[in-house]
């Protein structure tokens, strides 16, 4: 897994950190969240997520953590079971509708 460098990640989160305070201030300006909206979706190409408070989450702690502990931690965590839609069930329970 590619990794950003750390001095990126730890300008984007402060670009959508101070994008976030602005926006928190003046709600109804579309501009402003256009913005922020924009710096959280680049924190989350930069980061590999799809949310930007989970993007901002693990920015934090990346820039916390090294490199390796970082991957640890991203391999430990549970992932969420793939979707069977569009599976094969095992050759066993493939039935044929003309041997039944």
């Amino acid at each position: 897994m590619l990794l950003p460098a750390k001095a990126e990640v730890a300008r984007q989160l402060r670009r959508y950190r101070a994008w976030e305070r602005v926006m928190l201030a003046a709600p109804n300006d579309r501009t402003v969240r256009a913005t922020f909206e924009d710096s959280g979706y680049t924190l989350c190409v930069l980061m590999g997520k799809r949310c930007a408070r989970e993007a901002a989450d693990a920015a934090e702690r990346y820039l916390r953590t090294t490199q390796v502990t970082y991957l640890q931690e991203q391999n430990d965590r549970p992932r969420r079971p793939a979707a069977a839609v569009g599976r094969r069930p095992p050759v066993a329970q493939r039935r044929s509708p003309a041997g039944a």
